[in-house]
């Protein structure tokens, strides 16, 4: 079984709700599952709020309080049906009750104990459970709602509690014995041994999920958050990290410490003892896999794993001469601070023991000082230390990684990177496990010292691609999606793509820093700078990045300013068929200059989506093999009209069923008169070594002429009905014949056509089906069977899957000169 905690954050509106519940009810047809809720995203902060407010004797608590209940109904009303509120709304009003007399409590006695504190912030849960459950009932989702509190047993440290695992567990397993329905638990909350609420202190519904993972035996732990997984660094800083597939218990622990908020290290502790693996997932991205944690460590090919650090902290510093060679000091040291309850999150000694210097939060750094002053006045009284320093405005970079371990060098390498970079280390340590290096930085240091120590150990600026996207239609939206999805998976070594600016029909985007693919739409409706292709090339010569222009129109106008883009040393991927069928002398001119400014000019998706048709007939004659032969079907249009035309419905109904299901052009006419497969062939026959224009292709249109002649769409379609018995007449002549109608492009002895043929069944391209492309390559080597490249030949999903390929082989092709 798998057991599932989803956060504040994933339930904080009831559409979010409604869409966990969506993933819930997934989940819980594959295996079976028990579920963890927080409390409604703010709902925590706001019953604080409340509780403070009512011992302050403040008069607006009354009015937190009522907005608190409006917005649990609203809550209420937006995921149960009108049929289905009444006892509903009874009980949540009931608990609301409850909740308003506990603090009319507090307000009177002007006294908040943290046993009280931790009653009223309980109630977050058991609303948020209780609701979400009635929620799944309402949708027929059989489900209990489970009060975690008859279950999870703890000590008496209120806001913080222990757990009691050996009674806790009796209780899991016996509550879950012949349980039949979901079971909705509570998290962050359990009871002492005298029944009274207490909570579990930061991070206590993850600690719940891991708690009820471990008493089950659970297969795995899921916990929903709103990010995807864990990251090699802060996006928010490394605009290049990208999400890990897989983390070891102690990189996830030793992450967590130095500043990754995703997972706290004691809620995986019981998971972590039983051996369960940890996802972490995103509710807002639910396809993806997201961070697993586990014993077990993974291969990725990288020294480390992972930089995170610690924004804000001071560094104290304890020298002197009376230290040296004397018992005792490091454990008054420590103990003082103890004492003072300072939290210390770094330490570092010199080995000759004339110094010891830590890191403390600032907020503590006053405190720990005069700590140390009392338990060393006589030392510092006869000089034997010195006046303890503190440094402020500061933080602590730390890179964390398995592989770190027994790899020499890496200590070295990171610092050479720190000094390269301009950034001065005030203070070193390096754990005995060697799972991490740390660094103490001037605050003003710390994005550079985490991006250069990124861009080092992830090969992050060899391998940053920043792409600029011209037109944003269907092909180009599907394209800024796949580039989202490829940045969120664990690229290992792969190149790492980053859209930097984006050019729609009116308006344009660029950002250097990255422009986030899930935003893209709003970033460029809120944009004023108008659609202007030279300041989008001056942006990207100012930036001096890796930058590779990406053309999704069907522009002209785009098209004629290729060599405009090439000239600056762009690299160009082009799905516009525009240039590389126009002129042969502006085809060869946009080679040549692709070639003097080392800058790839790709277009694999011209002619076959992304079928890799282009790239091969490019090889074959750059290897000196002659191509004798090219057939092809290139239109997934008209593969699918003759694939699915069998004289049983007219030939101008088909098409017309096909305009309507979105298979052609808004106007049929520019697929059925030819041209488009023209342009393909064109293409095709150039990649082939013939210097051929546009004119030599012969195009034999399979309509009458009156067809092409129609003034509108409707007109079109009318002349359509008049051919349809001579379309009629063509399949019945193919069909008798045994042979399939198929409009072929074909290169024969420099000779190019386009025209309709019926095939005999022993032709490759007799059993094709729905809107495939099939390319057939006959050369000297390939002389007795042709080279066959067949697969989808139409769809925005296939042909942005292949503009991507390209972007990323162009990439290879610049770095590689």
């Amino acid at each position: 079984m798998k057991v599932l905690k989803f956060g504040g954050t994933s339930i904080s509106t009831p559409e979010r709700v409604k869409a966990v519940i969506d993933i819930v009810d997934a989940s819980r047809k594959e295996q079976p599952i028990a579920v963890v809720f927080s409390a409604f995203g703010g709902i925590t902060d706001q019953l604080i709020k409340l509780s403070h407010q009512s011992a302050e004797n403040k008069n607006d608590y009354s009015t937190e309080l009522e907005s608190l209940e409006g917005r649990i109904f609203t809550f209420a009303k937006a995921l149960i049906r009108a049929k289905n509120r009444s006892s509903v709304f009874a009980q949540l009003k009931s608990t609301l009750n409850e909740l308003e007399d506990v603090l009319h409590g507090v307000n009177l006695t002007r006294e908040l104990t943290p046993r009280t504190l931790d009653f009223i912030m309980s109630f977050g849960e058991r609303l948020s459970a209780y609701l979400i459950t009635e929620a799944m009932k309402d949708r027929d989702i059989p489900a209990e709602f489970v009060d975690t509190r008859n279950l999870v047993k703890t000590d008496e440290t209120f806001g913080a509690a222990g757990v009691d695992f050996e009674q806790t567990n009796a209780n899991i397993q016996e509550h879950f014995q012949d349980k039949d329905s979901l079971q909705i638990l509570t998290g962050f909350i359990g009871t002492t041994a005298k029944n009274e609420t207490i909570t579990l202190g930061r991070s206590g519904s993850d600690y719940t999920a891991s708690i009820f993972g471990a008493a089950l035996d659970a297969d795995e732990v899921e916990i929903w958050t709103d990010v995807n997984g864990i990251m090699t660094a802060d996006p928010r800083i490394v605009s290049d990290a990208f999400s890990l597939s897989h983390v070891t218990y102690e990189e996830a622990m030793e992450m967590s410490h130095f500043g990754a908020k995703v997972i706290h290290p004691y809620s995986m502790q019981p998971a972590f003892e039983k051996n369960i693996p940890i996802r972490i997932r995103n509710t807002f991205d639910p396809d993806f896999s997201g961070t697993v944690i586990s014993n077990e460590r993974s291969e990725t090919g990288h020294r480390i794993s992972g930089v995170s650090s610690i924004k804000d902290i001071a560094l104290l510093r304890v020298q002197g001469s009376g230290m040296l060679g004397v018992t005792g000091i490091s454990a008054r040291l420590f103990s003082a601070l103890a004492r003072a309850e300072v939290n210390i999150i770094l330490i570092t000694q010199a080995s000759s023991e004339h110094t010891i210097c830590f890191a403390v939060q600032p907020a503590e750094a006053d405190r720990a000082k005069r700590a140390i002053e009392d338990e060393f006045s006589l030392e510092i009284q006869v000089h034997q230390i010195d006046d303890v320093i503190v440094e402020k405005d500061l933080s602590i970079v730390a890179a964390v990684g398995e592989n770190m371990r027994h790899t020499p060098g890496i200590a070295g390498r990171l610092f050479q990177i720190l000094g390269q970079n301009n950034v001065n280390v005030v203070a070193i340590a390096q754990g005995s496990s060697e799972l991490n290096i740390s660094a103490v930085v001037a605050r003003e240091g710390e994005a550079t010292a985490i991006n250069a120590i990124h861009s080092t150990f992830f090969d992050g600026k060899k391998n940053i691609v920043d792409i600029v996207l011209i037109g944003t239609g269907l092909v180009g939206s599907t394209l800024i999606k796949q580039i989202g999805e490829y940045q969120q998976s664990d690229s290992g070594s792969r190149q790492r793509l980053r859209l930097v600016g984006l050019m729609n029909s009116r308006k344009m985007l660029y950002s250097s820093n990255g422009i986030a693919p899930g935003d893209w739409e709003s970033d460029i409706d809120s944009t004023t700078d108008s659609a202007d292709l030279s300041k989008m090339l001056e942006f990207a010569n100012a930036s001096k990045s890796n930058c590779i222009f990406v053309d999704c129109t069907a522009s002209d106008v785009i098209a004629e300013k290729y060599s405009v883009i090439l000239s600056a040393g762009f690299p160009l991927v082009a799905a516009n068929k525009k240039a590389a069928s126009g002129s042969y002398d502006s085809y060869a001119k946009l080679h040549k200059l692709s070639k003097n400014n080392d800058a790839p000019f790709l277009y694999e998706t011209n002619a076959g989506a992304g079928l890799p048709v282009i790239q091969t007939i490019r090889q074959l004659h750059g290897s000196g093999d002659a191509i004798r032969k090219i057939e092809g079907i290139l239109s997934g249009t008209l593969s699918y009209i003759f694939n699915a035309y069998d004289g049983t419905v007219p030939f101008s109904e088909l098409v017309a069923d096909a305009q309507e299901k979105g298979y052609t052009e808004p106007d049929p006419r520019d697929d059925l008169d030819g041209m488009d497969v023209a342009r393909k062939l064109l293409i095709l026959t150039r990649e082939a070594g013939y210097e051929l224009e546009p004119k030599d292709i012969r195009v034999k249109k399979f309509l009458p002429e009156s067809c092409f002649e129609a003034t509108s769409v409707e007109e079109f379609f009318t002349k359509l009905e008049e051919a349809d018995a001579d379309m009629k007449q063509r399949y019945d002549d193919a069909h008798d014949a045994g042979k399939a109608l198929r409009f072929i492009a074909s290169l024969e002895n420099g000779d190019a056509t386009v025209s309709l043929q019926a095939l005999d069944p022993n032709h490759p391209f007799y059993h094709v089906d729905g809107s495939d492309n099939i390319v057939a390559i006959t050369t000297t080597r390939y002389s007795e069977r042709p080279l066959v490249i067949q697969g989808p030949g139409a769809g925005a999903e296939v042909t942005a899957a292949g503009v991507l390929s390209d972007i990323l082989r162009a990439n290879k092709l610049k770095t590689k000169n």
